[in-house]
């Protein structure tokens, strides 16, 4: 088993975990596939942290399943925009730690 960990990546947490529920269980060949014709910001992002979890179990993505697939909250930057009559208003803007774990599929997986 391998995993991967993408931090502090500029990426609501809530949106990417909807992709992240998509892919656990999957194989790490159909996950990839499926989500680059997914029109998600968290798609392309998530897809790119499952090929490097297979590539450090050493791994072909055909024989990889993705076991786990975690998204944490990260710090989120605060930030103003100016208003009328010199007032402001607050922007969150949150980041996510993104945690992909692969193992080696078994016969009955593929």
């Amino acid at each position: 088993m391998a995993k991967a960990i993408l931090k502090f990546i500029r990426l609501s947490p809530i949106k990417a975990r909807l992709i992240a529920r998509e892919v656990q269980g999957m194989n790490a060949e159909y996950a990839i596939a499926s989500l680059q014709f997914t029109p998600n910001k968290a798609a392309g992002i998530i897809s790119k942290v499952i090929a490097s979890a297979v590539a450090n179990a050493g791994l072909d993505p055909v024989d990889a399943v993705i076991t786990s697939a975690r998204v944490d909250k990260g710090p989120v930057l605060k930030r103003f925009t100016p208003r009328a009559r010199g007032s402001a208003s607050p922007k969150h803007k949150p980041t996510a730690h993104i945690m992909i774990e692969v193992a080696a599929a078994t016969k009955g997986d593929k």
